[in-house]
Formats: C-alpha cells, sequence, structure tokens
C-alpha cells in the first residue's frame, strides 16, 4: 500500500495505553509496510501514571513474546491466589513458572511505548483528541495540535473514550468503580507472590484486593475496593457505605497505613457484546470497548485485543472493506471473547442471589482456583481439572440448596 498525501496516517490510534499500544505492536507485525503510516496518540506525557492495581496475567506477557517484545520493567513476580470468603481464606500457590506479575503503570507504559517507538511506529505524546468525525471516505480528528486525517481511527483510550462518545456508542451496560492506595504491610497479607480478593463484604456488589507492588524500589501493599454497576446488579443501598468509606474502614481494620500515599479513585467499563464495538472507520479496543465486568481485570484483556485487532486491520485496510461490520464476531471467536463473554454472563449472579453459592464453590474447591491460576498465565486447563471443577460447583451448589431450604422451613416454623 502506498502513503496517501489525502490522508495524514492510514490509522491513528487514540490512547496510548496497553490497548492502543499493542494494536499498533501487532498491527505493525502483521502489515510491517503500514509502520509509517500508523499514529498513536497519547494524551498525556509520558512517563505518566496510570491508576490501577498493575496485575498482569501471563498470558499478556506471552502474546507479547510471540511477536518478539518483552516489556522489561520492576516488578513483583506472582505465583499464587488467595479468596476470602464466608469467614474462611482459600490460598492456591505453585512454586512452578509464575502466572503474572504487578507493574506500576508509570514505567509499564512508558516502556512499552519505547518498544512500539522501536518498531518505526510514530508517537505523539501531550495531545489531547477534542472531536471526532467519521464521514463517508475518512475520519477527521480535531486535537490540540491540529486537525488529523486518517483512513481509519481505533480508539483505545479507555473509559472517558472521546472517540467512543464523539462516534455515537452507547454508554455500555455495565459502569464500575474502584478505589485504591498503596499501604504498609499488614498481618493477615498473604505471601509476597499471591493476589488476594477480599469477598466478606456483601453489601458491596464488588470485592477488596490485596496485590504485593513496588513503589520507587519500596515493597508495599495496593489495597482497592471494586463496586460493579449495571443492569442485574443489586444497587447499594442508601445510607450505606461507598467504596472510599468501605476502603478505609477495612484499612483501619487491618491496621495499615497509609498516610504517605495518596488515595486514587477511577472508573471502568466491562464488556457488552450485545452492543456494537464498531463503526464504519471506527474500531474500539481495551476499557473503551468494554473488559471483565467482574474483577476489572484490564491489562492482560487491553493487550489481547490488540492481539487480535492488528491483523484484523490488516484484513481490511488490504480489502478496503472499512465497516468494521464483523469486528464483534471477531472478537467474540478468540480466547479473548470467551473470557469476557463468559464474565459478562457471570457478572449478575457472581454479585447477585447466587452469590452465597459462588462464594461457597471458589472458598472450597482447588480445581476450580488453579484453573483461575492457569487461564490467568495463559496455559491450557487439563479437562480432568475441569471435570472436577464441575463437580465441586455440583456439590456447592446442593450444599446451599440444602441451606437455603432448611432456613425457609424454619422460617415458617416460626
Amino acid at each position: 500500500m502506498h502513503a496517501n498525501p489525502a490522508f495524514d496516517a492510514d490509522v491513528v490510534i487514540v490512547g496510548g495505553g496497553p490497548a492502543g499500544l499493542s494494536t499498533a505492536l501487532f498491527l505493525t507485525n502483521a502489515a510491517p509496510h503500514l509502520r509509517d503510516r500508523i499514529l498513536v496518540v497519547e494524551r498525556a506525557t509520558y512517563p505518566r501514571d496510570k491508576i490501577c492495581a498493575g496485575a498482569i496475567g501471563a498470558r499478556a506477557d506471552r502474546l507479547l513474546a510471540s511477536i518478539g517484545v518483552t516489556i522489561d520493567v520492576p516488578h513483583v513476580p506472582i505465583r499464587g491466589l488467595s479468596v476470602r470468603a464466608h469467614g474462611k481464606t482459600f490460598c492456591v500457590r505453585r512454586d512452578g513458572p509464575v502466572i503474572g506479575r504487578v507493574v506500576r503503570r508509570i514505567e509499564f507504559d512508558h516502556a512499552f511505548a519505547e518498544a512500539v517507538k522501536a518498531r518505526g511506529v510514530r508517537i505523539r505524546d501531550g495531545v489531547k483528541v477534542e472531536n471526532v468525525v467519521a464521514g463517508a471516505a475518512s475520519v477527521l480528528l480535531t486535537t490540540s495540535i491540529g486537525e488529523i486525517r486518517t483512513r481509519v481511527v481505533v480508539g483505545a483510550d479507555g473509559v472517558g473514550s472521546i472517540v467512543r462518545r464523539a462516534t455515537g456508542f452507547a454508554r455500555g451496560v455495565f459502569m464500575a468503580q474502584a478505589m485504591e492506595v498503596d499501604t504498609s504491610f499488614a498481618s493477615m497479607d498473604e505471601s509476597r507472590d499471591v493476589l488476594h480478593f477480599d469477598l466478606e463484604d456483601r453489601g458491596l456488589a464488588g470485592y477488596a484486593w490485596d496485590f504485593p507492588t513496588i513503589v520507587r524500589g519500596e515493597p508495599l501493599v495496593c489495597r482497592g475496593m471494586y463496586e460493579l454497576r449495571g443492569e442485574g446488579i443489586p444497587e447499594r443501598l442508601e445510607g450505606v457505605p461507598n467504596v472510599a468509606e468501605r476502603l478505609d474502614m477495612r484499612n483501619d481494620r487491618l491496621g495499615v497505613t497509609a498516610s504517605c500515599h495518596a488515595v486514587r479513585r477511577f472508573a471502568e467499563r466491562g464488556v457488552s457484546f450485545s452492543q456494537p464495538l464498531a463503526r464504519p472507520r471506527v474500531l474500539l479496543v481495551g476499557e473503551a470497548a468494554g473488559i471483565d465486568p467482574v474483577l476489572g481485570e484490564g491489562i492482560a484483556q487491553a493487550i489481547h485485543y490488540g492481539a487480535v485487532a492488528g491483523p484484523y486491520l490488516t484484513e481490511c485496510l488490504a480489502a478496503n472493506e472499512l465497516s468494521f461490520a464483523t469486528w464483534n464476531e471477531r472478537v467474540r471467536k478468540t480466547r479473548l471473547g470467551l473470557d469476557l463473554a463468559v464474565r459478562s454472563r457471570a457478572a449478575r449472579h457472581v454479585y447477585g442471589p447466587a452469590r452465597p453459592l459462588v462464594e461457597r464453590y471458589v472458598t472450597n474447591s482447588e480445581a476450580i482456583v488453579t484453573a483461575g491460576m492457569q487461564w490467568f498465565a495463559g496455559e491450557r486447563i487439563p479437562r480432568r481439572r475441569l471435570a472436577k471443577a464441575a463437580v465441586d460447583l455440583g456439590r456447592a451448589g446442593l450444599a446451599w440448596g440444602y441451606t437455603e431450604g432448611l432456613g425457609l422451613l424454619q422460617a415458617r416454623g416460626r
């Protein structure tokens, strides 16, 4: 493909986080001749911080390694998962290969951007996109450095995506709010190589987390609260403590101090495949499209979006078929799509009436937690383990049904 002087670029990617940078890398890998026709624009200036707990499943690093890219930054290696519910903590840890790592986004995204530049892709940081107009023959972006005309635009600009808003996409089915703060250690903290999820707070359609982290060389723990909102998700009752208040109360109970570190608030968007993720000449990836609504996991999924989008864009540009009408279906057929579809369907059960069953299940089934670790790492899950997880789910369901039925009989007998 030859450069067209009518366009400033063939592909403009709005957003220089993992989704946008991954899209640029995988597009360049699939179509090296396009590297100087791709432009990534990022509102902030690198190195810039991003509010995020920083956990990345090893499956994301595997994807990047498949095209010869390694993002080498300070991190905490992760080898296990821990879940607390019903007054019980269940932990599964292994001594083999890591299942993931925890990074700081100020370091990770900067190194990621440098890796993209090394492949010959242009990145303009410190550029604010003010409007996006998709026409029949091109897309016009109004930015803080002037107008940019492109054949297609990729919205990789997160939950507040200007690309999504300006081009008429719906708000989304699932939205979440989270608060986090870096603190000292607590006596209840697991090993430094374990991600801990706390489901004890039944009044919250969400969970608390404790992730080991490292801030400017200092070992700390990133603690946070996640609350999901959306169709079929129970709303927080009026007068009940909000996420920020719950985080403060939990940290007080743990006896940890966060006096030297600011509390950070952020929002997230969960995916819904019932809504379009593309329009003619406009493609959404990462959190602009939607991520996991159950846990809010985003970095690995953002990178996977890019791994799917790169080859897809290559095919569409070569055929000059820029309606992107098949993007939803393309995503759905991938491991990423399966992951997101399962989590999207599960959200109403995890945080709905079946929550006690879910909690009983995950705190009594080594098979399901181990399977979750392998999925997080991007490893193949043996069928025997999946079968054992299904059996454990059945047992948990029977136990829950018995408990609920007994409670109902006792209530009627009063």
